[in-house]
């Protein structure tokens, strides 16, 4: 009698555990992951790509002007190497200074070069990042995921967003123009 009363109360809460899983099962498949590859987004995006590009054209002349001052260093410091046993002390040491002064001034150049690249970069990256987010933003309410992550040691790729975004950004860039 005993082992049939708890048998009966097991069966019974069998269904009830079954009824409390329930929920947890359907709570857990609602919810929506999804992950973007930022890297892949500036590697790929019609924004990233127009910063890119805005940034060579407003630094190529800088640069070319820099690479001519650094072959104009090179060859006057092969040429006065190869002069320096012609030459009298003083010319000499006149030339190894307007050498260093040149290095100095090259380096000094080449540093704010770089300073002033960085620096525009990280603007433009900014925008492409603010606009990249109100994107993913925009496609994650779209289509209802709970969570969008940036960085994972794995993820499987049918969560992987990053097309989705690429493509959305690349439509939001191409539309003003087209009012235009």
């Amino acid at each position: 009698m005993k082992h049939l009363i708890r048998a009966a109360a097991g069966a019974l809460l069998i269904p009830v555990f079954a009824l409390a899983a329930t929920p947890a099962v359907q709570a857990q498949e609602s919810f929506r992951i999804g992950f973007v590859n930022p890297d892949r987004v500036l590697r790929e995006a019609q924004p990233a790509k127009a910063a890119q590009a805005k940034l060579e054209a407003e630094f190529l002349k800088r640069e070319k002007d820099l690479t001519a001052q650094g072959e104009a260093l090179k060859t006057a410091s092969e040429r006065f190497e190869r002069e320096a046993t012609t030459l009298s002390e003083s010319q000499r040491t006149a030339r190894q200074r307007a050498l260093v002064d040149q290095d100095r001034d090259f380096q000094r150049r080449r540093r704010e070069f770089q300073e002033d690249l960085n620096a525009r970069k990280n603007e433009e990256l900014q925008q492409v990042y603010e606009r990249a987010n109100r994107v993913v933003k925009q496609v994650a309410e779209a289509e209802k995921y709970d969570a969008i992550l940036q960085e994972a040691i794995y993820i499987n790729p049918k969560h992987d967003i990053t097309d989705k975004v690429i493509k959305a950004l690349n439509a939001s860039t191409t539309a003003p123009s087209a009012g235009k």
